[in-house]
C-alpha cells in the first residue's frame, strides 16, 4: 500500500478541498473520523509534513504564516496515491482484529452469567454508538458522499453487531 490509512484520512480530507491543520482537525472531529481511523490530534500535522516531504501535498507560495495557518492543497501526484490506496482498501478484504474477539476468545475465564452481563452492558453501548452516529449524521446533512458513505457502512457494521448480540445476551444465568 502507498499511503497508511492516516495518510489517506488527511490526504482524502486535503482532495475534497485544501485546508490547514486546524480545519482538518475540526472535520476529523466533526465527522468521528476518530472512530474507524488512527489519525490523532498531534499526528495531523507530522502527517501534513511527511505527505509535503513525499510531493503529495503543497502549501501554494503565500506571504509568511503560522504554521497552523498554511493552506496544504493536495498535488496531483497526491491525488493518484490516494486514488490507488483508496481503491486497493475497498477491493481487497482485510483481516479484522477486533478486541471483542480477543475477550470472546476468552471465555473460559467467565462465568455464563459474567458473560451474558457484558454482552448485554456491550449492547447498550452499541445502541448508544447507533443513536450518536445517527444524530452526527442527521446533524450535519448534507453531507459529501464519501462522509455518507462511511456514516452508511458503520451503522450497518453496528446494526449487525447490535442484532449478534441482542441473540447472544439471552446466555442463561447461571
Amino acid at each position: 500500500m502507498e499511503l497508511t490509512t492516516a495518510e489517506l484520512t488527511v490526504l482524502g480530507l486535503l482532495i475534497e478541498r485544501p485546508r490547514h491543520g486546524y480545519d482538518l482537525e475540526q472535520v476529523i472531529a466533526r465527522r468521528g473520523i476518530r472512530q474507524w481511523s488512527d489519525v490523532g490530534f498531534s499526528s495531523i500535522y507530522y502527517l501534513l509534513a511527511k505527505l509535503d516531504r513525499r510531493g503529495l501535498v503543497h502549501v501554494p507560495e503565500a506571504p509568511a504564516a503560522p504554521k497552523s495557518r498554511q493552506v496544504f492543497h493536495a498535488t496531483a501526484e497526491g491525488r493518484a496515491a490516494a486514488a490507488r490506496t483508496a481503491l486497493a482498501l475497498i477491493e481487497q478484504p482485510q483481516p479484522v482484529r477486533h478486541p471483542l474477539l480477543v475477550g470472546i476468545a476468552n471465555l473460559p475465564l467467565l462465568s455464563d452469567r459474567e458473560y451474558a452481563q457484558a454482552l448485554r452492558t456491550r449492547l447498550a453501548g452499541v445502541e448508544a454508538r447507533i443513536e450518536s452516529l445517527r444524530s452526527a449524521q442527521q446533524a450535519q446533512a448534507p453531507l459529501p458522499h464519501p462522509a455518507r458513505e462511511v456514516f452508511s457502512y458503520s451503522l450497518s457494521l453496528l446494526e449487525a453487531e447490535r442484532q449478534w448480540l441482542a441473540a447472544r445476551a439471552q446466555v442463561p444465568d447461571d
